[in-house]
């Protein structure tokens, strides 16, 4: 027999590991799933199981990002759609698509609907769940300002109003299976998208903000990136603005979004020092979010924004701040040099502010 190195034996307890949780928490739901028995399907000790995932918590996340399919699933069949309300359609039949079977057993049908409900009951995880879902808001939001046929408008209201009505949907379908018609779900989203909305972007904050420090910094970002909307290699060597987020700070991605200067890139990298419960909670949202975004609008959806998740704060080591789940920290990047920087609440918006100094703009040129 060929002797497995090291790393192939961690590879191959984890996967254990992983099969074990998946059948364990298909038949008792998170609740009531037990560690030991886990453990004891798999073959392995207590410590074993601890060893590769921290806590029940972030080894029911993983089984969750194990379940996903690839990141190239499905993108090729997406046809475009031409308004918003076709876009709001579309997204909700391809989303609505994970509700669980009427036959499911209610612990297997929170799998297939990668439900975290009742998972996240303390205050940062909380938290945590309602920033990653202002996020997910923002991203519908920006596919359906892209939709060819649309009346000009913010789109973020009308975005939040259907992941509402989709998670509600989630909900029911967990807990009263076979309830309501999927099919009347999708067109009450279109119906949505028709109705009239003030969604007008003005937080109160913004005047209050602190201008960005201007800098002349060395700028090399780390050359492995890849941007969780498109799958596609992220470049934040600019020029444009990079943002650092924490997990309880996400919300703050659209100051960075609507004050960039037209053509401009946005960076977003999400950070954690917890990157194996509220890390993994953001990397599953917005991996599924992103699968039925592609799947919907199409390789043609190309946002002026690249999402990263620095699980190993890889970027934030680059740009010298410290990866916590209260960061919040930007940068403006002009011709490989950092010329502004900015950090704490508003420094997306300091930095995508920020004025380009002259003799950048005659590098640019």
């Amino acid at each position: 027999m060929v002797r497995l190195t090291r790393a192939q034996q961690q590879e191959r307890t984890r996967a254990a590991v992983l099969a074990a949780a998946a059948a364990e928490f298909a038949e008792h739901g998170y609740a009531e799933a037990r560690v030991d028995r886990i453990a004891a399907r798999a073959e392995l000790t207590r410590g074993a199981v601890y060893s590769n995932f921290p806590s029940k918590r972030s080894l029911y996340l993983a089984v969750l990002l194990d379940s996903l399919p690839g990141p190239t699933a499905g993108d090729t069949t997406a046809v475009e759609p031409v308004d918003v309300a076709g876009g709001a359609e579309s997204f909700a039949r391809v989303w609505l698509e994970r509700l669980p079977l009427s036959g499911e057993a209610p612990p297997a049908g929170r799998l297939r609907a990668l439900s975290v409900t009742g998972v996240f009951e303390d205050g940062p995880g909380r938290t945590a769940l309602a920033e990653v879902t202002r996020l997910e808001s923002l991203l519908l939001a920006l596919a359906l300002e892209s939709c060819r046929a649309r009346p000009p408008g913010r789109r973020v209201r009308l975005a939040e109003m259907i992941l509402t009505l989709l998670h509600g949907a989630n909900h029911l379908a967990q807990t009263a299976p076979g309830f309501g018609d999927p099919f009347d779900v999708a067109r009450a989203c279109r119906h949505l998208a028709t109705l009239a909305a003030d969604d007008v972007w003005a937080p109160a904050h913004l005047p209050y903000v602190a201008a960005a420090r201007q800098c002349h910094d060395a700028w090399t970002p780390p050359p492995t990136m890849t941007d969780e909307i498109t799958g596609a290699p992220a470049g934040p060597a600019g020029p444009g603005v990079v943002v650092l987020l924490g997990t309880g700070r996400l919300s703050a991605a659209e100051e960075a979004i609507r004050a960039a200067r037209p053509g401009e890139h946005v960076t977003v990298a999400v950070v954690t020092a917890d990157p194996a419960e509220s890390g993994a909670l953001t990397r599953l949202r917005i991996a599924d979010l992103a699968a039925c975004l592609r799947r919907v609008f199409g390789p043609a959806f190309r946002p002026s924004l690249s999402l990263v998740l620095d699980d190993r704060a890889a970027l934030a080591s680059a740009l010298g701040v410290e990866a916590t789940d209260d960061t919040e920290a930007a940068v403006r990047v002009t011709a490989g040099h950092i010329v502004a920087r900015a950090h704490g609440r508003g420094a997306a918006y300091a930095a995508a502010t920020a004025p380009i100094p002259a003799d950048s703009e005659e590098e640019r040129r």
